[in-house]
C-alpha cells in the first residue's frame, strides 16, 4: 500500500472538551474522587457526586425501566397472552447477525418454558434477504401460525406485514433500527427509537428490545424477574457484537450479563468460549466482540443464521460442542474470505488512484454476500472514508455500508432512497440494495453528499484524549479506578491519555514474529519513574525513538496480568508521535 492512501500515518490527538457543568459541582466531584484526573473522567460521563457514582460503578437490575413505559407493549403482551391462551402457533423471528439470532434464541428459549407451540425461524442472506419475506410468510400460513414475533428487524417491512394480515397472521415488531416515514401495520411496534416514543432509553439492542418484552410478558403473568434475568449473557453479547452505547440500560444489563458469562454462561455459549480456549479465565466484553460474536456472526455469513440460534437454544453439551465446532469452522472460511476480498478491494482503489474523492463505492457480483459488510469496516479503517461495498444477489446490488466517526451515513444514503429498492440500519452502519444499473448514479451523488457534508476532521483518525497524565500519575489507584468504569464502550470508551516528553529508557526492543511491534520502556526526561508499554505495528518508529529525543504517546493503561518481573501495570500505546 502507499502511503497516500493511507491516512492513519496521522497523528492527531485532541484534549477531549471538559463537560460544560458549572464550578461548584467541579468541585463537588475532585472532592470526591481522588484526583482531578478521576474528576474529569466522571465529569465526561454527567457524574458529579457520591450518589451518580454509585450508581454508575455499582448497576443495580432494578435501576431498569418498567417495560411498560415503551409505547405499544401493553398491547404487545395481551397480544401475545391472547395467542398463548387460545393455543395459537408463534414464530419467533429474527436476523441473521448476532443481535438477532441473540434475541430469537431469548425469546424462544424463555417463552418454550411456558409454551410449546412455538417455533423459530431465521432467513437466509441468499435465499430470503434481509427482513420478513413474502415466501416466509406464505410457508408461516401454511403452518398454520398466527402470531410473528420479528427481533431486530421489521420496522420497515411495511408491504410484508400488509400482506401478513390478508393470510390472518399478526405481527409484534421489537426492532431498534430507525423507521421509515409510514410504520408498519402491526398489532404492536416496540422500537425505542420512534419518533413518538417517550420510552426513557433510545439505545437498546436489538436482543435488548426482546428483553424488555419478556420482562412485561414476565410481569403480566406473576413470573419471577430473577429467572428471566439468567438470559442477560445473550444480552450482553448483543450489545457488544452491535456496538450499541454502553450507557443506561446497557450498561446495567451488560454488567450482569458478563457476571452471568463468567458463572453460569448459556451452554452454546459456552461451548463457544470452550472453542475460542477462553475456559478457566475471565470473559471480557473484548473476547465477546473479537472471539464470541465474529463466530455467531460467521454462521449467519456463510451458511445459516438459524444454526446459531440452534447453538444458543441447545439443551445438550455434546450437542452444543458438535454445533459449535461447525460454527468455528464457518469463522476459519469466514476469516479466509475476508482476507481475500479485502485485498481485491484495496487492489482495485490502488489501481485506480483517485484520492480526492471523500467516499468508497464498490461493486463486484462475484463477492461473497455475507462477508462485504466486514470489507467495508475494513475500507473505512484503512482510509478513513465512509464505504460502501455491494455484490450481487437475487438480481440485485446488495450490500453494506460503514462510516467513519462523526459523520451519519444513514442519512447519505437515505439521500438516494429514490435510486434503492431497501435500505435500513444506524448512523454508522447500513445495509442497501438497488438495481444494478442504478449504481453509477448512487455512487455519483452518494460522493456528492458526502464531500458537502463531512469535515477534514472527520477524514482524519482522531484520538480523543480524557488527560494528560504524568507518569508518577499512573499507580495501582488508577488502574483500581479505571477498573470500576468497566465494562466500555460507546458513550464509555476506555481513557485514553497522553504523555509529553517521553524518552527512551534505554532498555526498548522490537519485538513479534515479523519485528513488527515496540516493547517499551519509557521515562520522562530526568530519568524517573520508569514505565513499560507495547506498541503494536509501529516498529518503523523505533530508530527515532533510540536516538534518544523526546517524544509524546497516546495510550490506554492495562492491567499486566503476565506480570512475571512484577510489573502490573502496562500501557497500551495507540500513538507515538514523534
Amino acid at each position: 500500500m502507499t502511503d497516500k492512501w493511507n491516512p492513519l500515518t496521522t497523528d492527531q490527538a485532541q484534549l477531549r472538551p471538559a463537560a460544560d457543568d458549572a464550578e461548584p459541582r467541579r468541585s463537588a466531584a475532585e472532592r470526591y474522587f481522588d484526583s482531578p484526573v478521576m474528576a474529569k473522567i466522571m465529569r465526561d460521563r454527567g457524574i458529579n457526586n457520591p450518589d451518580e457514582a454509585q450508581r454508575f460503578f455499582y448497576p443495580q437490575l432494578s435501576d431498569l425501566h418498567d417495560p411498560f413505559l415503551m409505547p405499544g407493549m401493553d398491547v404487545a403482551v395481551a397480544r401475545l397472552n391472547e395467542a398463548m391462551g387460545a393455543k395459537q402457533k408463534i414464530l419467533v423471528y429474527g436476523d441473521y447477525d448476532v443481535d438477532g439470532t441473540t434475541a430469537v434464541a431469548l425469546v424462544y428459549k424463555y417463552l418454550l418454558q411456558f409454551y410449546s407451540s412455538i417455533d423459530y425461524y431465521i432467513p437466509g442472506r441468499y435465499d430470503d434477504g434481509y427482513g420478513i419475506s413474502k415466501h416466509v410468510i406464505d410457508m408461516a400460513a401454511d403452518a398454520g401460525v398466527k402470531l410473528i414475533i420479528i427481533l431486530d428487524c421489521g420496522i420497515k417491512a411495511n408491504e410484508e406485514i400488509a400482506y401478513a394480515k390478508t393470510k390472518g397472521i399478526d405481527f409484534i415488531i421489537c426492532d431498534h433500527h430507525v423507521a421509515g416515514a409510514e410504520l408498519p401495520d402491526a398489532v404492536a411496534i416496540l422500537n425505542p427509537k420512534l419518533e413518538d416514543s417517550t420510552y426513557p432509553f433510545r439505545h437498546l439492542s436489538g436482543c435488548g428490545v426482546g428483553f424488555k418484552f419478556m420482562q412485561a410478558f414476565a410481569a403480566s403473568n406473576g413470573l419471577p424477574s430473577r429467572d428471566l434475568d439468567n438470559y442477560l449473557d445473550l444480552v450482553a453479547v448483543s450489545i457488544a457484537a452491535d456496538i450499541v452505547p454502553m450507557i443506561g440500560e446497557n450498561r446495567i444489563m451488560t454488567y450482569y450479563g458478563l457476571r452471568r458469562l463468567n458463572s453460569n454462561p448459556n451452554m452454546g455459549l459456552r461451548a463457544i468460549m470452550r472453542i475460542c480456549g477462553l475456559t478457566g479465565r475471565e470473559i471480557t466484553l473484548s473476547d465477546v466482540i473479537f472471539k464470541i460474536g465474529p463466530r455467531i456472526n460467521a454462521s449467519g455469513r456463510m451458511q445459516s443464521g438459524r444454526e446459531a440460534v440452534d447453538l444458543l437454544v441447545a439443551r445438550d453439551a455434546a450437542e452444543a460442542r458438535a454445533k459449535a465446532l461447525e460454527i468455528d469452522q464457518y469463522n476459519q472460511d469466514r476469516k479466509e474470505l475476508d482476507k481475500q476480498i479485502t485485498e481485491e478491494a484495496q487492489a482495485l482503489l490502488e489501481a485506480a488512484g483517485d484520492t480526492s474523492k471523500k467516499s468508497i463505492v464498490m461493486y463486484n457480483e462475484d463477492w461473497h454476500r455475507g462477508i462485504i459488510g466486514i470489507v467495508a469496516s475494513r475500507l473505512t479503517e484503512v482510509y478513513y472514508k465512509p464505504a460502501v461495498v455491494l455484490t450481487l444477489t437475487n438480481g440485485l446490488a446488495s450490500g453494506s455500508s460503514r462510516s467513519v466517526q462523526g459523520f451519519d451515513i444513514y442519512s447519505a444514503v437515505e439521500s438516494c432512497e429514490d435510486l434503492l429498492e431497501n435500505f435500513g440500519g444506524h448512523t454508522y452502519a447500513v445495509g442497501l440494495s438497488m438495481k444494478p444499473e442504478n449504481i453509477p448514479a448512487f455512487t455519483e451523488r452518494f460522493e456528492k453528499y458526502v464531500a458537502d457534508h463531512i469535515s477534514e476532521a472527520q477524514l482524519k483518525p482522531l484520538h480523543e484524549i480524557d488527560a494528560d497524565l504524568r507518569f508518577d500519575d499512573i499507580n495501582l489507584d488508577m488502574l483500581h479506578f479505571l477498573r470500576r468504569l468497566y465494562p466500555f464502550g460507546p458513550g464509555n470508551m476506555k481513557p485514553v491519555f497522553r504523555t509529553s516528553g517521553v524518552v527512551n529508557a534505554g532498555t526498548s526492543k522490537i519485538v513479534g514474529k515479523n519485528s513488527e511491534h515496540i516493547k517499551l520502556d519509557v521515562t520522562n526526561s530526568a530519568g524517573q519513574h520508569v514505565v513499560h508499554a507495547i506498541a503494536f505495528n509501529m516498529a518503523d518508529k523505533f530508530e527515532a525513538i533510540a536516538s534518544g529525543e523526546p517524544f509524546t504517546i497516546v495510550y490506554t493503561i492495562e492491567e499486566n496480568k503476565h506480570h512475571a518481573a512484577g510489573y502490573p501495570i502496562q500501557l497500551l500505546v495507540k500513538e507515538i508521535i514523534l
